[in-house]
């Protein structure tokens, strides 16, 4: 949310608040300002308060611009939730880093690769073996994660239209 502009923490939550719906209301607000702290630490963002002593403003360092930038291009599925992605494709239309479909784009790419490798795998198991049924689900999981990714393909469409 700091690709876009700096920031206040509150405002931080406000938009993570926004971006996720009824999942952003359980933020806790202290683990924020945790987490800014540790980005701090690590050189990704810096820490202003010359506007008022008790209101920090924080912003992206190149470090952190470039470690954003690495994050949206990631290709990690199934790793990140769904929370995580979304956000990803929220954080890259608002600062303008990144197109949100060619994303999901790219995300799909690799769901359909993991996708035939697991089928491929599936079916050189015998019928009834624990390992094939663990590929079944596999399977099941990565064509249920390319209906949501063509949702989300379906909104962000929309949305470039002003539908």
């Amino acid at each position: 949310m700091l690709a876009k502009e700096p920031s206040h923490g509150y405002q931080l939550r406000a938009r993570l608040r926004d971006a996720l719906g009824p999942l952003g209301e359980a933020l806790n607000a202290g683990q924020i300002y945790v987490t800014l702290t540790r980005l701090e630490r690590a050189g990704l963002l810096t820490v202003d308060n010359a506007e008022r002593s008790d209101r920090k403003v924080y912003a992206l360092t190149a470090a952190g611009q470039h470690r954003v930038a690495e994050w949206i291009a990631e290709v990690s599925w199934p790793k990140p939730d769904l929370a995580e992605f979304h956000l990803k494709l929220i954080a890259a239309a608002q600062a303008g880093l990144a197109d949100p479909i060619t994303i999901v784009d790219t995300q799909r790419r690799e769901l359909l690769r993991r996708l035939r490798e697991a089928q491929r795998a599936a079916m050189s198991e015998p019928d009834g073996s624990n390992a094939r049924l663990l590929l079944e689900g596999i399977v099941l999981r990565l064509q249920a994660d390319l209906r949501w990714l063509e949702a989300c393909e379906q909104s962000w469409t929309q949305r470039r239209s002003g539908s």
